[in-house]
């Protein structure tokens, strides 16, 4: 394939690699950077609701997938006290509304799936230990500054795009603002589901409501790891934005008065957690200049109260490197396409979280009138009301449409 049509994309985590993946597909070369040296996940697990993993099997990585992911029966919401609230269906309700599975997997298990097929990929090119610093536009495209470790390295293409994540180093060089704390942390640990009682390890997603905190828990790796998010308001005093936490500090936000004991006693059983600091950024109004443009995390960092953080960036890549195909000599066009395509949808599903997580710390009668509402609701129609963002569905490969046939592109 010729160097002329040689995309080069900023970033190797879920976004990146699904667009590295779609774009080698859509008939471009694609060049690969990540400054890790190796690409190692975090352990914890990850929500894909159906408007992903429609394009996920469509990529080919269905079967892969399918042997490490868990099926939830449904989103079970609950009260810091223990009450039931209502239920909401997944599992074959999902898939048979959506036409494609909610799964919960191991994010690990997620990017080991991409990471293969990117090797697999003779249009791709990974360079890991890598650093994006840089670009210049020129007539012919793009060139790139890198450093690959102490020394200075270059890579030329047609396009460059920006899947660099929360902190992306593309977003700070176009002059756009960082994203801002939110005074929440997540908490965030693995445990073997023999190590914990019956009620949580069921076979759902489980989310509980409180006062200032809520906890969310479900199976991963077919049941035998349950995957557990405790997020409280809090401060931030650590250096940078992750951190070693102890069991005893987040404990200490899940007070006896207000929280049932089995609660408590499950939140003591991992030894060891993990604790981010939260942060957003308000809607862009744009995300890119000529053939350069921000992908993921990089382009609309959101808060994890809707688990649509690497279901948008995998959505991103595919209405990427459709619109690349569209219009393959004129990347620039095509990237603003792409732009006008994604950015009403991923405000949305933005402001969508922020508002979840306000709702899910409420206290007194707001926090009544909220349960008051989960009960009378029901499941199905609490479902229904998530149909705009599960139900979406990516335009089919351009490789297919008919000549001249124009693809819709998501919500442009």
């Amino acid at each position: 394939m010729a160097t002329s049509r040689n995309v080069i994309v900023a970033g190797a985590g879920i976004g990146g690699l699904s667009a590295a993946l779609m774009l080698a597909r859509a008939g471009f070369r694609v060049t690969l950077l990540d400054q890790a040296k190796e690409l190692a996940e975090t352990g914890a697990g990850i929500q894909l609701s159906p408007n992903a993993t429609h394009i996920l099997i469509a990529l080919g990585l269905g079967e892969r997938l399918r042997a490490d992911a868990f099926v939830p029966e449904a989103v079970a919401i609950k009260t810091a006290s223990g009450g039931r609230l209502t239920r909401i269906p997944l599992g074959g309700e999902a898939e048979r509304r959506y036409g494609a599975p909610y799964w919960a997997i191991h994010r690990a298990d997620l990017q080991a799936a991409l990471l293969d097929a990117v090797r697999a990929s003779p249009d791709i090119v990974l360079r890991l230990g890598t650093r994006f610093e840089d670009f210049v536009l020129h007539s012919n495209g793009l060139s790139v500054a890198c450093r690959q470790g102490a020394t200075p390295a270059d890579e030329h293409g047609i396009a460059l795009i920006g899947a660099d994540g929360l902190w992306s180093e593309l977003r700070s060089r176009l002059g756009y603002p960082a994203p801002e704390f939110r005074k929440r942390t997540a908490w965030r640990a693995l445990v073997p589901a023999e190590a914990v009682d019956q009620e949580f390890r069921a076979p759902d997603v489980q989310l509980w409501l409180g006062r200032s905190a809520h906890v969310v828990h479900y199976p991963v790796r077919g049941g035998a790891l349950i995957n557990v998010v405790a997020i409280v308001n809090d401060r931030w005093a650590e250096p940078g934005w992750t951190a070693d936490g102890a069991r005893e500090e987040l404990l200490a936000h899940y007070s006896p008065w207000n929280w049932a004991e089995p609660v408590r006693e499950f939140l003591a059983v991992p030894e060891h957690w993990q604790k981010w600091a939260l942060y957003d950024l308000a809607p862009l109004p744009s995300w890119g200049e000529g053939p350069v443009t921000l992908l993921g995390d990089a382009a609309h960092p959101m808060l994890p109260f809707l688990a649509q953080g690497a279901a948008t960036a995998i959505e991103d890549a595919a209405i990427l490197a459709d619109s690349m195909a569209l219009t393959p000599d004129d990347p620039s066009a095509a990237i603003r396409r792409y732009e006008r395509a994604r950015r009403k949808r991923t405000a949305r599903v933005q402001r969508a979280a922020a508002s979840n997580g306000r709702v899910y710390h409420l206290a007194a009668g707001e926090a009544w009138a909220r349960n008051l509402f989960l009960r009378l609701g029901g499941g199905k129609m609490l479902l229904r009301r998530y149909n705009w963002l599960y139900d979406w569905r990516a335009p089919p490969p351009l490789s297919a449409a008919r000549p001249g046939a124009r693809p819709q592109a998501g919500d442009e």
